[in-house]
């Protein structure tokens, strides 16, 4: 240790490096940078910590936050409080999925190989899509990404979004926009859904793709089917951003008429752990396989007969497609995504339709028990999974603030999003809430604003 800290070399270490580049002192390594620009002095930092100096300082740091383990969460907007099974960090921490790389080279990861097709195929069949690439950085991204897989098939450059998508999803897809030229249009919402009258208005032959979400951001279930039938009147793609937990008990989107789904996996099996490593999900009709980003896990045989499997298709990258590629994203999130896949094995069909049906009739009871109370109102009418807006009587950040103080973590504030909305929160609840912590929040929200 010195005073700047932990440096490993020793004063023989240090003269022999500069012997070897035949100066006399460390101070001439900075013999070109101008003498008056030098600094003259020691920088201005602390004396350098031990390593329990150094520890017990970061865990005062980290007490300053507040975490799901000391509040009780009805916030979700993105990312979502659900149970973890031991089972999946028992699996996802073998080493085989812990350290493994990008499986360039087949006949030395078969496992994860494998682990990837099935992964593949469980958010094939949750979507009701034909085929999923391997995975994607996160939802907002996989989001834009598809936004550019419809711009590319239909070979039109205008995509229509909903308002009642998740504003920042919309807003990575205005970045990805930008540098390709793909020119956006809102449709506002009516009662929570995106307005259809105004939708079809704004549909043409100029327009590559309609994007919506479902559950949409509001926790609102929107119309899938008539969407998609208007969208492909003018033979535009419909892209669906979907919650997988919702898909438990509502129809798939491609059972709708979706050309390609999008997802935030993190619901599935990972934590929320402070916005990420996520995972995001995209899943595609058969017609637009070749231009899914990322790459795609394919089964085959080997010379013997043996059942193997390889990366079969990589639409992506300058050395595979180059120009032509529709994008060029060259990693996924193969951890998480096998986070997912040992979820939905555990969980089976039944244990999803369980989940799910747990999630929307324990957010249906809070808001009930919500709205009962005088000057709270629902601000949509239409059917929800398991979030739901509320308007409240008093200023909504202020709430939240002596709320937090009781315990509990009261939702989105819209009014930076949505301001038109006014005092309104974006509530979520899952199957981890019970009902007496519903009935204590309902009980300290009265307290709150009365």
């Amino acid at each position: 240790m010195n005073e700047f800290g932990y440096i490993p070399h020793t004063e023989a270490d240090r003269k022999a490096m500069l012997d070897a580049l035949s100066l006399e002192s460390a101070d001439a390594l900075f013999a070109d940078i101008p003498e008056e620009i030098r600094l003259k002095e020691p920088l201005a930092l602390q004396k350098a910590m031990s390593e329990l100096e150094v520890m017990r300082h970061l865990q005062k740091l980290s007490d300053k936050n507040e975490h799901l383990g000391r509040v009780v969460s009805f916030l979700g907007a993105g990312a979502y409080e659900h149970y973890q099974p031991s089972v999946v960090d028992a699996v996802i921490s073998r080493s085989e999925f812990y350290t493994s790389y990008t499986p360039y080279q087949p006949e030395m990861s078969q496992g994860l190989l494998q682990a990837t097709f099935e992964y593949q195929t469980m958010v094939a069949e949750l979507t009701g899509m034909n085929v999923a690439n391997a995975s994607m950085y996160d939802g907002p991204t996989a989001f834009a990404e598809a936004g550019l897989v419809a711009c590319a098939h239909t070979r039109r450059n205008r995509l229509i979004v909903a308002d009642s998508v998740h504003p920042e999803y919309t807003a990575v897809l205005e970045t990805y926009a930008a540098g390709q030229g793909v020119e956006i249009s809102y449709i506002p919402q009516r009662n929570g859904r995106i307005d259809l009258e105004v939708l079809t208005g704004q549909l043409d032959d100029s327009v590559a793709g309609v994007m919506i979400q479902y559950p949409n951001f509001f926790g609102v279930i929107e119309d899938v089917r008539h969407i998609a039938e208007l969208a492909h009147q003018v033979k535009a793609l419909l892209v669906v951003n979907t919650y997988p937990i919702a898909l438990g008990l509502l129809e798939a989107p491609g059972h709708l008429g979706a050309d390609l789904v999008v997802a935030e996996g993190q619901s599935l099996g990972n934590a929320i752990s402070y916005g990420g490593p996520y995972l995001g999900i995209m899943a595609a009709k058969q017609p637009l396989m070749r231009k899914l980003p990322g790459r795609i896990v394919g089964q085959t045989t080997d010379h013997d007969g043996n059942r193997g499997f390889v990366l079969t298709l990589q639409a992506r990258e300058q050395h595979i497609r180059r120009e032509k590629a529709t994008s060029n994203i060259c990693s996924n999130q193969s951890l998480c995504a096998i986070a997912a896949t040992v979820f939905l094995s555990y969980m089976g069909k039944e244990g999803m339709r369980e989940l799910a049906t747990q999630n929307y009739h324990k957010a249906h009871y809070l808001e009930r028990r919500l709205t009962d109370i005088q000057g709270v109102e629902a601000v949509f009418s239409t059917p929800f999974f398991n979030e739901f807006v509320i308007r409240l009587p008093k200023r909504a950040a202020d709430v939240q603030s002596a709320l937090l103080e009781r315990g509990f973590l009261f939702g989105l504030d819209l009014r930076a999003s949505h301001p038109e909305l006014g005092d309104a929160v974006l509530l979520n609840v899952t199957e981890v809430r019970t009902r007496s912590e519903m009935d204590e929040l309902v009980q300290a929200l009265r307290e709150v604003i009365a």
